[in-house]
């Protein structure tokens, strides 16, 4: 298989996924840019309530992701029995932890008064966060579906589910935030009803298809809990929940960061929101590759063939540098315009546009990391990238941000530097693994971990 052939396979896998990961960071971008036409403080509610909320659904996802690489590795070896069993076992981890989760949200919501943000924000913010708290359900049962289906390759179902999605969302934005055709007026809690109900369309809509379609047939896709096995939720957690914890440790320190602009004021709070926000749209199309990454590596492993394992991932970065090259260049040039489609308070807009600056710069670090993620938890190797994202950002980036922020007098911009070192570090370290576990497989012509 030629490289041409690799970019080509690639992106078929990759596209729709990106648009899929896309609509879900969407969401909060139609909320953020639709709120905020409300004032400062509503918008810095939403930063606050979404930079809590986010950490929690990624930490989800992660665990979601679990079942991908070894349903495509199961279907690379031919197994379809197992491939079945993989949906169910997964689909009942997915909604424990989803209750799990629920609880985790409504206790951490209790502490928003102990966090030295202004009054204001936090009496807007609590509301917010349970009814958005409340998607968490329908969120990931959708993401069982939609993680089998892509383990099999299949990523177009989800992608179509997504989009008709956001766009119950926005039409319910504009509702319900504004109190249009006869509706109350809501404001910040309009934002998240309309995001809960998108949402419940979603898995609804997802396993409707997959559980009617010939397709799935084949894999007697089961709900019920039946005879769940030990070893293979096991097996399940072993990648979902460190991917689980790599969401983590980086959206969390992307979070921790946003309670530090809280004490730096409303409008730097509300400039981060809005960088953060865009940042977070580049972030989860290249999120998309890495998950056509994963799905490239664990399908060749699967079939014995770590030559072009290799080659897949290193397209994956390819593809990833590209990109991401271009939305860095786009958020310098067009920095001052960008901010003005969530706010028209001119500070706001003015320390949007220089955190745009960074935010830039690090496009390149943040996809390259990414990627490595990806490509890695295709070979089932979860364990130390987790370490290096945990050492990255809470040992390396987000001290030194505070220090640069609040001891060197850089407030907002010494914040960012400390992430986009943390971003760097990740970057170059999972990277050089990557290269060093692939060459060591063809060298042995054997997987990293066997079943």
């Amino acid at each position: 298989m030629t490289i041409k052939d690799h970019i080509k396979i690639t992106f078929t896998l990759a596209f729709p996924v990106v648009l899929s990961q896309l609509g879900q960071v969407l969401v909060g971008v139609a909320d953020s840019m639709m709120v905020g036409q409300t004032g400062a403080v509503p918008l810095a509610a939403a930063s606050l309530g979404n930079s809590i909320f986010f950490v929690i659904l990624m930490f989800g996802m992660g665990i979601s992701m679990g079942i991908t690489p070894l349903v495509s590795a199961a279907e690379g070896k031919g197994k379809v029995k197992r491939i079945g069993h993989l949906f169910q076992h997964g689909l009942w981890i997915n909604i424990t932890t989803a209750i799990l989760l629920t609880i985790v949200v409504i206790g951490l919501s209790q502490g928003l008064h102990f966090l030295d943000q202004p009054d204001e924000v936090v009496i807007l913010t609590i509301p917010y966060l349970y009814i958005i708290t409340a998607s968490l359900l329908p969120f990931m049962i959708f993401q069982s579906f939609k993680q089998f289906a892509e383990g099999l390759s299949q990523t177009k179902q989800a992608m179509y589910v997504t989009i008709f999605c956001n766009i119950i969302n926005v039409l319910l934005n504009w509702v319900l935030i504004y109190g249009n055709l006869g509706f109350p007026e809501m404001g910040l809690n309009g934002a998240g009803w309309a995001t809960l109900i998108s949402r419940i369309l979603m898995p609804i809509m997802m396993g409707l298809y997959m559980l009617r379609s010939k397709r799935y047939h084949v894999f007697n896709l089961k709900l019920g809990l039946g005879k769940l096995r030990f070893l293979l939720l096991n097996r399940i957690l072993k990648i979902g929940v460190p991917t689980g914890f790599q969401y983590i440790f980086e959206v969390s320190a992307f979070s921790t960061a946003a309670i530090m602009m809280g004490w730096i004021g409303v409008n730097a709070l509300a400039s981060h929101q809005i960088a953060i926000n865009l940042a977070s749209v580049s972030y989860m199309m290249v999120s998309g590759l890495s998950t056509a990454g994963m799905i490239r590596v664990s399908n060749q492993i699967g079939r014995g063939n770590f030559k072009s394992m290799r080659e897949a991932g290193m397209v994956v970065f390819g593809m990833t540098l590209a990109f991401m090259t271009v939305t860095g260049l786009l958020f310098i040039l067009m920095r001052f315009y960008l901010p003005t489609l969530y706010i028209d308070n001119e500070e706001v807009i003015a320390l949007s546009a220089s955190l745009l600056i960074i935010a830039g710069l690090f496009q390149l670090s943040d996809g390259i990391q990414v990627a490595g993620l990806g490509v890695l938890r295709g070979m089932e190797d979860v364990k130390f990238p987790t370490v290096i994202t945990l050492v990255a950002y809470w040992v390396l980036g987000l001290p030194l941000g505070y220090f640069l922020a609040f001891e060197m007098g850089l407030a907002e911009m010494g914040i960012w530097y400390g992430l986009l070192i943390g971003l760097t570090v990740t970057a170059i370290v999972l990277f050089v693994r990557f290269h060093k576990l692939s060459k060591r497989m063809i060298a042995s012509n054997k997987p990293t971990v066997t079943e």
